[in-house]
């Protein structure tokens, strides 16, 4: 080891232990202080990390109490992950960028091993964060106005179109204000676009039949999921932009939250969004469902709690968030990929139908029988079995 390492690491550790005196970590008085046991200290282009035990009878909640006395020490990049005993401090060199753009091209040696990939984001240490929505069932974008919300679900749903074939994946968009998935309309995978909750309720319906008849095949098959039967069905992902416009429909909800409760090993995922989180409709059962929570920049506390992200509320940048990931012990602060409407478009066009869609004939093409909606006489749509 050079001197200048040796330097630098000295300079680290003098830092840290400037830390816990200003934070109060240390047993005995300010003459004779006792502090925490600094371990190791690593030093390479992307991190400083510094492994930390706490002695006995120190507080470990001290270390989230006077995190911010951290932040002043080390920098807004700095992290700091353990409980009870042993703690590791990282100071990240890069930090989040203030604004990504969307590369799918990028994302594509990532998705290796997934079976439907969302890109999240990109994390302090500038790697992209993608997880499998199969294995991580349901998901909920939050966040106000502005937030980047809107296209976190725009890059998801695009990347979903281009990754999966058709013939594998199924979208249900809903688009209750009329103004997010317009440019999905003409996609293959699309199997409907629906803008009220009218048109919404006979599809439901429609894919609760569905998920009975996946059902009754694993049951026959003596097997856990449809990935596992000889001829896997498609996958279904149901997408509700602005979910919270639903309140007042209970019947509605009932079937949301039924596809959120068994879904999973029947292959039907749900994408919810909404601006303003309500606990009306994200009651204890749906909520606990969605296994993963993307929070923008909410309105207040209160808020970002009914989602799970609190802190989300003191988001600045446009397209931060926070996610709650099953696989991280704490929620994590990412910066979403920014795709604008225009390429959007143009990464779809492959993907467009030859046939023009009827937003409100959603065929489900699962079955040995096709299942299709009709619209009689009065508008009300019927279920036929042909």
């Amino acid at each position: 080891m050079d001197i200048m390492s040796i330097l630098a690491k000295l300079k680290v550790r003098k830092q840290l232990i400037s830390a816990f005196k200003s934070a109060g970590l240390y047993l005995g008085n300010e003459e004779q202080p006792i502090f925490p046991k600094i371990h190791s200290v690593i030093i390479d282009d992307r991190s400083t990390k510094l492994t930390f035990s706490l002695r006995t009878g120190m507080d470990p909640n001290l270390i989230k109490k006077k995190m911010y006395v951290f932040h002043q020490k080390f920098g807004k990049n700095t992290q700091i992950k353990g409980e009870i005993k042993t703690f590791q401090l990282t100071v990240y060199a890069a930090g989040i960028p203030s604004s990504l753009l969307y590369d799918y091209e990028k994302y594509v040696a990532l998705f290796k091993g997934l079976s439907i990939p969302i890109v999240a984001g990109m994390d302090l240490n500038g790697n992209m964060v993608v997880f499998d929505l199969v294995k991580n069932p349901h998901l909920l974008i939050a966040g106000e106005t502005g937030s980047g919300k809107s296209t976190q679900l725009r890059s998801i749903l695009t990347t979903l179109i281009k990754t999966l074939p058709p013939e594998r994946l199924q979208l249900y968009l809903c688009d209750l204000k009329h103004s997010e998935f317009h440019v999905f309309r003409q996609i293959e995978h699309v199997q409907g676009v629906f803008v009220t909750a009218k048109e919404m309720m006979p599809v439901f319906t429609l894919i609760q039949g569905e998920m009975k008849r996946r059902g009754d095949l694993l049951d026959h098959h003596e097997l856990s999921h449809v990935d596992d039967l000889p001829d896997p069905p498609p996958y279904i992902v149901v997408c509700i932009d602005e979910v919270a416009l639903l309140q007042k429909e209970k019947s509605l909800m009932e079937l949301v939250e039924e596809v959120s409760a068994i879904g999973r090993a029947l292959g039907v995922f749900l994408i919810l969004s909404m601006q303003r989180p309500d606990s009306k409709v994200l009651d204890g059962k749906l909520k606990n469902n969605l296994t993963v929570r993307m929070g923008f920049k909410c309105a207040d506390l209160i808020n970002s709690r009914i989602v799970g992200t609190p802190g989300s509320e003191k988001l600045k940048e446009e397209g931060r968030f926070l996610i709650k990931l099953p696989a991280f012990s704490e929620n994590k602060e990412l910066q979403a990929p920014f795709l604008s409407l225009d390429m959007a478009k143009k990464l779809l066009m492959a993907h467009w139908s030859a046939k023009t869609k009827d937003r409100r004939k959603p065929p489900l093409n699962a079955s040995s029988n096709v299942i299709d909606l009709k619209e009689n006489e009065n508008g009300i749509f019927e279920v036929l079995d042909e």
